[in-house]
């Protein structure tokens, strides 16, 4: 029952249920006080560069001639760059847009299915647009970017490199090279001129989500590797191919310490040294720009509390200045929005900082009004907007896109069998050879002789999509389909392929489906080959609380058991974007193979874990780690150099074929505490649903469905629909809508039960946030639940303030008074669910269990 309602400023204080909950109609943040500089002082830790392509008075001549042509709608234009899905050619025609992109998952007419000749007819639209000079204004190339980060990857048909992990264990820097140019000619055939990568972050904490878009740990390596994608991409400095038709401007990425935030948060801050900037985090930057990088992208993420889109030191002092970086800086998605004293629609702030392009997806035309306006009355200098502008030209004209022509008249646009072609393919499953690492191989089981009968298992042996992770046609990798991958090879595809040549048996089983197996031989298999791991994400979705794989949910490790029973020799085929802490899989496999996320080309993992049809070593494992392996699920910071060193698998580690090297089977199973005894964060929503946890919903007495995608509707009444909004960033958020058809619930539920009891004896709570945009009607159900006649209900009025609409609420229940109610936090089953037979609609974000120390005693639970 309510007893008792206090308000104090933004802050309300609910005593329900005898305890005392509370509820915050703003977001608390930790804000440390922002760095101050001596600029003079500071700048010396810095090394000084000149730019690498000498000054060309003949260009910034034509550059002159054109700023003093320009009108200043024609200049606010070249700051701009929508979405294409916001953003038509008739609006790069009238507003002079210096740039369109095309974000994770879009494609021409939202088509995924667009075809090569699609993509050219669109890119070769918005140039013609651009040089329209019709209303008597000038002509200025436009210049498309695209996310090209392993591969063409938002092309049906690309062809897909290992993401960067994998290629940082490669130690192949000349590859790198090779990547980049083959994912050149793929993007110069749809007509993009611009690809956002190579991403150079030196991840230090595995927990990020964007660890596997980090090549390494170590500096020395994402330094060797930033040079070789750069010219790959671009082509070299000085040379007649530097970005010629077949090669794209680059971008080094994202500018700065994105790999050093605090908890491996994206977007968070990195609360480090200046020197640790520049000896650990510039290292990329420094040889992209040694090797002519055109374009930085700035870093969604603060530095000691300052968001760097706003950072006059970062951007100007250092980058500009000191670096001698004469490109231009391109915005993230929307990240000025979060500069102090800024709105996705007004950030002059951020171009006096020195970003000289806004990605503005969306909300670009009253960015662009607000800008203009901010230009007229002096706000933002015009010298200001004019070294922006000739920054921006500087690019075009070494890219050639004043001199190329029409997309549609250029070399390569729209030229069959270059994308997805079987020249890049044979690299890409090369790349996949040289990437896998070898954490054990007890007894040699591995190569597998391929005449024998080979069991693989497991979902993700015959799953592109998993295979290739994030950022692979769609944003966060999900929603695709087999057929969407033309010419790809699963890994069991690969295995089959080779087995099969060969005159052994290759039998493909789902992991669900193991217990029901009957396998043809009456002896068995020879081998057993299980692939498991991550699911794909991208971005902050990917961002984790604890290493530990699987953690309370261990599906995988009970197949690994069940296999034990064949008594044949058993190899782990491990996908994932970082190292975790897998102890318990290790022990119950013979063999482990760390293969991170190999893209399209799965055959490549058969070429080296299957010998020949005689029994020879087709291709020996040269992978080396570039990230440290966890022996403790609380080594979430574990890189080499660190004080008190400890790793599972230091990092450099790696097997080969004439290794003579046993592991042991009976490491430590004992993980211990997250962080260093103290309990981390247990996410259950934030920004996706986060294993062990799945969102279902359910109608009363109707079917069960999970939500795998963006938008979900019960099957029977549609009386309850969620779909994913932004909040703050992308699908950041889910709103909850039910109909009133009929009483239906959502759940985020997991498969096993969890164990919270560390977290009740802690002191912890369960919090979330939560908007209304009109009161409750009837009554919606909070509850926890443990298992049958276990758990907790609870009126969810009781914990809203439902006078304030509009707004985010945040909500913090200790989970104490929920086992009063009758949770046993031993074995939770539902950690959060919603129940509604009325219509109503909420929105809903940040679920998780807080450990919080000195939480409000209890006052009483009795009613």
């Amino acid at each position: 029952m309510l007893c008792k309602m206090t308000c104090t400023g933004s802050w309300i204080k609910v005593l329900a249920l005898g305890a005392l909950l509370s509820v915050s109609t703003e977001s608390i943040s930790d804000s440390p006080s922002i760095k101050t500089h001596d600029t003079e002082r500071d700048l010396k830790r810095w090394p000084t560069l000149a730019p690498v392509i000498p000054r060309d008075e003949q260009l910034e001549s034509k550059i002159d001639g054109l700023l003093s042509a320009m009108s200043v709608e024609e200049k606010v234009g070249q700051l701009i760059q929508p979405e294409i899905k916001f953003a038509t050619a008739d609006d790069v025609r009238k507003y002079h847009l210096g740039s369109v992109l095309n974000g994770g998952g879009t494609a021409p007419n939202n088509n995924k299915y667009s075809s090569v000749g699609d993509w050219v007819e669109m890119t070769n639209a918005y140039y013609q647009a651009s040089m329209d000079d019709s209303d008597g204004k000038l002509a200025v190339p436009l210049i498309w970017g695209s996310d090209a980060v392993h591969g063409h990857n938002n092309v049906v048909g690309a062809t897909l490199f290992p993401h960067n992990i994998g290629l940082g264990a490669a130690r192949d820097p000349e590859l790198i090279r090779r990547i980049g140019d083959a994912t050149a000619k793929e993007v110069a055939v749809t007509g993009v001129d611009w690809t956002f990568a190579p991403t150079v972050a030196v991840a230090r904490d595995d927990r990020w989500g964007r660890t596997y878009e980090s090549y390494s740990e170590d500096p020395e390596i994402v330094e060797q590797y930033a040079k070789m994608m750069v010219d790959g991409l671009q082509g070299v400095v000085s040379k007649p191919s530097f970005l010629d038709e077949e090669h794209v401007v680059a971008t080094a990425k994202h500018f700065l310490a994105d790999g050093g935030t605090h908890r491996g948060i994206d977007r968070g801050d990195a609360k480090i040294s200046e020197q640790e900037l520049v000896d650990l985090h510039a290292a990329g930057f420094l040889s992209a720009l040694e090797s002519g990088a055109q374009t930085i992208m700035a870093s969604f993420n603060s530095w000691n509390g300052e968001k760097l889109h706003g950072s006059r030191y970062i951007l100007t002092d250092v980058l500009k200045n000191r670096l001698g970086f004469d490109g231009f800086v391109v915005g993230d998605w929307n990240a000025h929005r979060f500069v102090d004293g800024c709105s996705v629609d007004s950030c002059a702030a951020a171009i006096n900082a020195g970003l000289d392009m806004f990605m503005t997806p969306s909300d670009w035309k009253p960015l662009y009004e607000n800008t203009l306006r901010q230009v007229k009355e002096g706000e933002i200098p015009m010298a200001r907007v004019d070294d922006a502008v000739r920054r921006i030209l500087r690019v075009k004209f070494r890219a050639g896109l004043f001199d190329k022509g029409p997309v549609d008249g250029r070399k390569l646009a729209g030229r069959e069998g270059v994308m997805g072609g079987k020249k890049n393919r044979l690299l890409a499953r090369e790349a996949v050879r040289k990437s896998l690492v070898l954490l054990k191989n007890n007894g040699k089981v591995l190569p597998i002789q391929p005449k024998a009968n080979i069991l693989v298992v497991g979902d993700a042996a015959n799953d592109v999509s998993q295979q290739s992770g994030g950022w692979t046609i769609s944003w966060q990798g999900t929603g695709n389909k087999r057929e969407d991958f033309k010419n790809a090879t699963t890994i069991f595809e690969g295995i089959k392929a080779q087995v099969s040549k060969a005159g052994g048996e290759a039998n493909f089983v789902k992991s669900d489906d193991i217990d029901n197996f009957k396998f043809a031989n009456a002896m068995g298999p020879d081998a057993i080959i299980f692939v498991y791991g991550e699911q794909p994400y991208a971005e902050w979705h990917g961002d984790i609380a604890g290493i530990e794989y699987q953690l309370g949910d261990k599906v995988d490790l009970n197949v690994l058991k069940k296999l034990a029973k064949y008594k044949a020799p058993l190899v782990s085929v491990f996908l994932s974007g970082r190292p975790l802490w897998v102890n318990k899989e290790l022990n119950a496999s013979d063999a482990f193979v760390a293969a991170w996320l190999p893209g399209s080309e799965g055959a490549g993992i058969a070429d080296v874990i299957l010998s020949d049809s005689k029994g020879n070593v087709q291709h020996d494992f040269q992978g080396r780690l570039s990230f440290s392996w966890p022996k403790y699920v609380n080594q979430t910071v574990l890189n080499k150099g660190d004080e008190n060193y400890d790793p599972l698998f230091p990092y450099g580690y790696g097997l080969s074929y004439a290794s003579n090297v046993e592991l042991s089977d009976s490491l430590n199973e004992d993980g211990g505490k997250f962080d260093f005894g103290r309990l981390d964060d247990a996410w259950v929503l934030v920004s996706r649903v986060m294993p062990p946890w799945t969102l279902f919903l359910q109608e009363k007495n109707g079917a069960e469905i999970s939500v795998d995608g963006n938008v979900a509707v019960s099957p029977e009444s549609k009386a309850v629909k969620v779909m994913s909004i932004d909040r703050v960033s992308q699908e950041d958020a889910r709103e909850i809508v039910w109909s009133g058809a009929a009483e239906a619930s959502i759940r985020f539920s997991a498969k096993s039960h969890q164990d919270f009891k560390p977290y009740l004896e802690e002191g912890s709570a369960l919090t979330f946030e939560v908007r209304l945009d009109a009161p409750l009607n009837g009554e919606v159900e909070l509850a926890l639940s443990c298992g049958d006649a276990c758990g907790a209900n609870i009126p969810f009025s009781k914990f809203v303030d439902q006078n304030h609409l509009k707004t985010w609420q945040k909500v913090d229940i200790p989970l104490a008074c929920l086992a009063k109610q009758g949770v046993d936090f031993t074995q939770v089953k539902t950690a959060f669910s919603l129940q509604s037979k009325d219509k109503n609609t909420l929105q809903l974000s940040n679920v998780k269990i807080v450990p919080v120390k000195g939480v409000t005693p209890m006052l009483s639970c009795s009613g």
